[in-house]
């Protein structure tokens, strides 16, 4: 997938803003794949995705321990995946992915656990820490619908 965009954002504040700024553009049947190592950022980034698709308020916990967490928004069923505890593809069956990525709007942390189930149109948000301890490096990926969708995307960093 070709990089969108590319971000330096200096703190956890700026993360919940791009991810605030992503959350209206998302409709059912999309999928963000949150890629990058551990303490990068992809829990605290769904964590604002989610909130800013329902309440700010919103419990939103790690699905680490369960695997998946499923959210009600005005827009669609939120699906929060961490595949981290994955070890096979084929364990993925029992989670609900295919009805998730029909019906509603599928955050995937670890998406390389998905093996062959990597969906093809999905939106890559790659988070690595940059420089400065709290700031990240981001890059959105995608195919030519994303690039069209993103096209016009402002975040306060762009300014």
């Amino acid at each position: 997938m070709p990089v969108i965009r590319s971000l330096t954002l200096p703190d956890e504040a700026a993360t919940a803003a791009l991810a605030g700024a992503l959350a209206p553009l998302l409709r059912p049947g999309d999928a963000v794949l949150l890629d990058g190592p551990l303490g990068a950022g992809k829990t605290s980034f769904a964590r604002a995705l989610i909130r800013s698709l329902s309440h700010p308020g919103t419990e939103v916990p790690s699905p680490s321990f369960n695997l998946v967490l499923t959210y009600d928004t005005p827009q669609a069923t939120v699906w929060h995946f961490d595949l981290y505890r994955v070890a096979d593809p084929r364990e993925l069956d029992e989670l609900g992915l295919d009805e998730a990525m029909q019906d509603g709007i599928t955050l995937i942390e670890w998406p390389e656990r998905l093996g062959s189930q990597l969906p093809a149109h999905a939106l890559s948000v790659r988070l690595a820490p940059a420089s400065a301890p709290t700031a990240r490096q981001v890059e959105l990926l995608g195919d030519d619908a994303w690039a069209q969708r993103l096209s016009s995307f402002k975040v306060s960093s762009d300014v």
